[in-house]
């Protein structure tokens, strides 16, 4: 059985999908772009503030379902320009700590309202 999750804590889906999804023992949770759930708007015009952004939005929904980053076992980064990696690689670091889930990492054409990151991450339940 799948159960669909959303928070009000994070920015509304930009598109027809939800925040995530549980299914077998996972939460499958929907890529986070950089914007403020305060403003409803990316208002970061750097990689670094936008990938904080990003993190942010990605506790602020694992809180939710009563999990952390250190839940997370998979992490998918998607990024505009593969140049910004040197600057977001600190920062996930730094969000994850010791603990370091699979990840992966892609240079996209586009990201929705012409975000500079996004990260999806799935996270175990058990």
């Amino acid at each position: 059985m799948k159960l669909i999750n959303d928070t009000p804590h994070v920015p509304a889906a930009v598109g027809p999908y939800s925040q995530a999804v549980r299914a077998g023992g996972f939460l499958f949770c929907s890529g986070q772009i950089p914007i403020d759930p305060a403003t409803g708007r990316i208002e970061a015009t750097d990689v670094e503030g936008q990938t904080r952004q990003v993190f942010a939005n990605i506790e602020a929904l694992l809180k939710a379902q009563g999990r952390s980053l250190s839940d997370v076992v998979k992490a998918t980064v998607f990024l505009q320009d593969m140049t910004d990696f040197p600057r977001v690689n600190p920062l996930y670091a730094e969000a994850f700590g010791g603990h370091k889930p699979a990840r992966s990492t892609v240079q996209v054409a586009g990201l929705p309202l012409s975000a500079l990151i996004e990260i999806e991450v799935i996270v175990e339940l058990v």
